[in-house]
This record gives structure tokens, C-alpha cells and sequence, in this order.
């Protein structure tokens, strides 16, 4: 061989050898709005969320309270709407032992709700007791119970989702990889709320690439000092939070959220949602999922 056919051949070789750049693919994100700044008044919640071009809802204990009998009722609303059932907040998953075996099956018949409904996931948190010092049995405590649960949700087919939150034994970045390391991720995945993450101490955008692979939905809202605010009112940085959706592929939902209106006599849950759709235009995410 020629020497020039070895050195070109070298350098095909070489360049067939080396592994080609992954595509870029731009996350697929479906957006919803959680029901909760209106504070349990879900008729209106759900004409004004779809009235703002959301394309689902995150519903709380309020809508188990009116439409528990009634779960093809609200299913029929929300189809009149044109709205998915993204996720129901299930409320705490007991941290007392004597008190768990209820708080599972609470969390059951929530979950089989949601699903005569047509909804998607069951949220869950739980709280830390007052003064009470975390160790390492706490988390394969609760991450046992957290795999129970899920197992029970699963054979419903209702996937459960842990809620990073304040307050929480998963407060912290390395304590949400604590909880999530002693729990099973094929029955327990993530929903990853970007400003408890960031009030916590973490970077939201590190911990999608981090936990891609068992995050299901995001809460989105923003953090301005102590207090949860609207979509680019505050110091997460939803730049690098979506850019890291990109790297990731990431093809699910993202719930606009905001616990509670800063100033109720400023505007309404309705301009609070607004603002957040706003916002998302702004940047150029609004249409992610279309």
C-alpha cells in the first residue's frame, strides 16, 4: 500500500472509529398550570387555566373532596375544557410508623381516583418532624415506603412521583439523592420543583441531568429570597433549566406553579398564570411540545 492510501485510510478509520456527537434534540415540553393559587376553587381554576392555553392541570385534595364519588364528572369537565389531568397532589406520606399503613392507603385510593378520573401521576412529599435530626435509617425508612407505595400505584397503573420539598427529609440536594437512592426508581420517579431545589441549596438545571432518567414532571416557579414568585420574577435561572430539558431529551410535563399570589391585592390567580405563560413566549418555550 502507498503511503498516501495508508495515511487516508488511517484517517478514515480514525474518524469511523470515533463516536458521532448525539443529536440535538429540543425537549418536549407540554405545559400545565397547578390549581393550587386558587386556593380550592377548581370550577374556576380549570376555566381559567384553559382559558389561558395551558394544556392540563395539577389538581389538589380539594378536587378528592368534591368529585370523590364523582371521578367521571370532573374527567368530563376537564374533556369539555380541553384539558389533561397531568397530577394530583396526594398530600404527605406519613413519617410515623403507627400512622403508615393509613397513609398508604390514603394515598391508594387517591391514586385510584386519579385514575377513574384520567389522570396522569400521584404527587407525593412528606414532612420532616419539628426538630427532629435526620440519619441515614430515616431515608431507607422512608424510601421503603416511598417503593410500597409506588408498587401499589403501579399495579393501578398510576405512576407515583416524589416532590422535592422544604420542610421535607429531601430538602436538600444530597438529601433528595439520599431518598431517591434508597427508593426503587422503577416504581419511584421524580417531580423536580425548581425552586424548592434552588431554595434547598441545588442548581435545578444540574439536577435534570443528574436524575433525567426518574424525572416525570417539573414544577416550575421561581424564587425570589424565601418566597415562591412567577416564572422569571426571581433567581432561577429557566435558561439553563430548559437547556438542560434539551440535553436531556426530555419529553413530558411541566406545571406552572405558584403556591400562593406575593400580593393578592395585585392581580388574580388568573394574571398569575398569565404572567407565567408570559414568560414562557418570551423565551421562546411556549410551543416546545407542538
Amino acid at each position: 500500500m502507498r503511503r498516501r492510501d495508508f495515511v487516508a485510510t488511517s484517517v478514515s478509520l480514525a474518524l469511523f472509529g470515533r463516536a458521532a456527537p448525539r443529536p440535538f434534540r429540543r425537549a418536549r415540553v407540554r405545559f400545565g398550570c397547578a390549581a393550587i393559587t386558587w386556593d380550592g376553587k377548581d370550577r374556576e381554576a380549570m376555566d381559567d387555566i384553559s382559558a389561558l392555553g395551558f394544556r392540563g392541570i395539577q389538581l389538589r385534595g380539594s378536587a378528592v373532596t368534591t368529585w370523590g364519588e364523582r371521578p367521571d364528572e370532573l374527567k368530563n369537565l376537564l374533556v369539555e375544557r380541553k384539558l389533561e389531568f397531568v397530577a394530583l397532589s396526594s398530600g404527605n406520606l406519613a413519617f410515623d410508623p403507627a400512622q403508615a399503613s393509613n397513609s398508604l392507603k390514603q394515598h391508594v385510593r387517591h391514586a385510584r381516583f386519579l385514575r377513574d378520573a384520567g389522570g396522569r401521576y400521584l404527587q407525593v412529599l412528606e414532612e420532616r418532624p419539628h426538630g427532629h435530626m435526620a440519619v441515614p435509617e430515616d431515608y431507607r425508612y422512608l424510601g421503603g415506603l416511598l417503593t410500597d407505595l409506588g408498587k401499589r400505584t403501579a399495579d393501578l397503573g398510576v405512576p407515583l412521583v416524589y416532590h422535592n420539598h422544604m420542610g421535607g427529609f429531601g430538602e436538600k440536594p444530597d438529601e433528595v439523592a439520599r431518598l431517591l437512592d434508597a427508593a426503587d426508581p422503577r416504581v419511584v420517579h421524580l417531580l423536580l420543583d425548581t425552586a424548592h431545589y434552588t431554595q434547598g441549596g441545588g442548581d435545578p438545571a444540574a439536577a435534570i441531568r443528574r436524575y433525567g432518567d426518574r424525572i416525570r414532571l417539573l414544577h416550575l416557579k421561581d424564587l425570589a429570597g424565601s418566597h415562591f414568585i412567577e416564572l422569571g420574577r426571581g433567581s432561577v435561572d429557566f435558561k439553563a433549566v430548559f437547556a438542560a430539558l434539551d440535553d436531556i431529551g426530555f419529553d413530558g410535563w411541566g406545571v406552572v406553579e405558584v403556591d400562593g399570589l406575593a400580593d393578592p391585592n395585585a392581580n388574580t390567580p388568573k394574571e398569575s398564570g398569565a404572567i407565567g405563560r408570559r414568560y414562557l413566549e418570551s423565551i421562546g418555550r411556549w410551543n416546545d411540545a407542538s
